[in-house]
């Protein structure tokens, strides 16, 4: 009799552990998932304004165009960093935090603020564009845009960081190897001389 309640007990405590062990894997599971979709969300942001800034480029190059007819080379550079952003944000807006597609979107963003910020030197050297009313308007879309996609960043790099240090630590780490929750790749521009954006005051 005592050993029939012994296996009872047994058997209890079994159920009772190993139904806390469940509800404590779908609450790390769920977490995992809320941290993931917080931090896709957040890349969504920044997509909305990198859009923005992609649309802005071909009115900039159209308003300098007549103006700086001898730097064609800079205007074509301005516009293939373009092509090669837009690229790689379609890219990453498919697989937010992918390492591969968010280190290319790094480069191309990289490169075209590079591109924009020679192109902005050269234009300084114009008066007459610079008092252009609709350079002027662009200036100031641009400056809105620029700090937007800065705070969108850094949004999206907490969110980041805060999904990576959930997967990484003890004992979530299990369930997150178990369920495939890869690593997220920040968003960062990886060349220093290329981080400050482009200054667009006139």
């Amino acid at each position: 009799m005592a050993g029939i309640a012994g296996v009872g007990v047994l058997v209890i405590c079994v159920l009772v552990f190993g139904g806390a062990f469940f509800f404590w894997g779908v609450g790390v599971y769920n977490g995992l998932v809320k941290l993931r979709n917080r931090y896709k969300n957040a890349f969504a942001q920044i997509d909305v304004q990198l859009k923005r800034r992609y649309d802005l480029i071909p009115n900039l190059v159209e308003t300098v165009k007549g103006y700086l007819k001898h730097e064609s080379e800079t205007l074509e550079a301005v516009v293939r960093a373009r092509g090669a952003a837009v690229g790689a944000n379609q890219q990453a807006a498919a697989n937010p935090g992918e390492r591969a597609s968010m280190e290319q979107l790094n480069s191309a963003e990289g490169a075209l603020t590079g591109a924009l910020g020679r192109l902005l030197v050269v234009c300084e050297a114009y008066p007459d564009l610079k008092a252009n009313e609709n350079m002027l308007a662009l200036q100031e879309e641009l400056t809105s845009t620029e700090n937007k996609i800065s705070f969108a960043r850094q949004a999206y790099n907490d969110c980041v960081m805060t999904y990576n240090t959930k997967r990484e630590l003890f004992p979530s780490n299990i369930i997150a190897g178990i369920f495939n929750f890869g690593e997220a790749t920040l968003f960062e521009i990886s060349d220093v001389t290329q981080r400050e954006a482009p200054k667009v005051s006139f």
